[in-house]
């Protein structure tokens, strides 16, 4: 028998291991260990103050844990240098909450911006380039637009086109469907299935919103007040546990700030690796 096979098959893209967290002495995460695996749609839940988008800072680098191991594609990016940080982000791509385009830069500086400051592209490459990841995302004659210009799911999408420009491995979405109506919603939602399927892109998504949970993810973290449970979501819908059942019953709050109950190892309920 191969045991060779399955562990490689299993190998996560994104793992932490005893990861504590802490802002200004309050703990946000204690001895948590989690794995999100590669080429599946991950969604992180958790009330508000649960350190959801602190996973997200914590894997791009952002901010460095108090303790505890964080690799990414098999590298443990703790140990990282600045510059080797900043090579290791054009493996990833970020939807920042609210889409955080530069206000005073235009729909096409703002997603040429990357393809600059990683010189991955010459400046005659980079217009096609720039027409290309809109036109993914259904947005045509807006290159000279300014962000405010935009509606709010024209502007998710600009975002979105922004975040993919790079090709990355993993993308980062910071509360992609927060504040957007039920049709938006179910565009960025259904764009970010595409992206999936055709590119095979790893997705680790920070959410509120249940029902798109339910719909999208291969698996889900869930952080509840002092522990972190992980499974996929119909198995979690039906946990004999009533705290983890109960959390699908209902949105919650989308807010999410650095003072929340840490957050221990997660228990798989259906798999090793989310």
């Amino acid at each position: 028998m191969d045991a060779a096979a399955p562990q490689i098959a299993a190998q996560p893209h994104v793992a932490f291991t005893d990861v504590h967290m802490e802002f200004d002495g309050r703990v946000v995460h204690q001895s948590l260990s989690c794995a999100f695996a590669r080429g599946k749609i991950s969604v992180i839940l958790g009330g508000s103050g649960s350190g959801k988008s602190t996973l997200l800072r914590l894997i791009g680098g952002l901010v460095q844990p108090t303790a505890g191991r964080i690799e990414v594609a098999g590298r443990d990016i703790t140990r990282m240098s600045e510059a080797e940080l900043f090579a290791a982000r054009s493996r990833l791509g970020m939807l920042f909450q609210g889409g955080a385009l530069l206000d005073s830069l235009t729909v096409f500086d703002n997603l040429a911006l990357p393809l600059r400051e990683h010189a991955v592209a010459s400046e005659p490459e980079i217009p096609g380039r720039v027409r290309e990841q809109l036109a993914s995302v259904g947005l045509d004659d807006v290159e000279d637009l300014l962000p405010g210009q935009l509606s709010g799911g024209m502007l998710r999408r600009a975002a979105l086109a922004r975040a993919m420009i790079l090709r990355p491995e993993i993308l980062l979405c910071d509360e992609p469907f927060s504040g957007l109506d039920p049709i938006s919603l179910k565009r960025i939602e259904s764009l970010l299935a595409g992206i999936n399927r055709r590119l095979g892109t790893t997705m680790i998504v920070v959410s509120h919103h249940i029902a798109s949970t339910v719909r999208l993810a291969d698996q889900v973290l869930l952080l509840l007040p002092g522990r972190a449970v992980s499974g996929p979501p119909a198995e979690l819908q039906a946990s004999p546990d009533a705290e983890v059942a109960g959390f699908f019953d209902e949105d919650v709050p989308d807010d999410d700030q650095p003072d929340g109950a840490p957050h221990r190892a997660a228990p798989d309920l259906g798999s090793t690796s989310i």
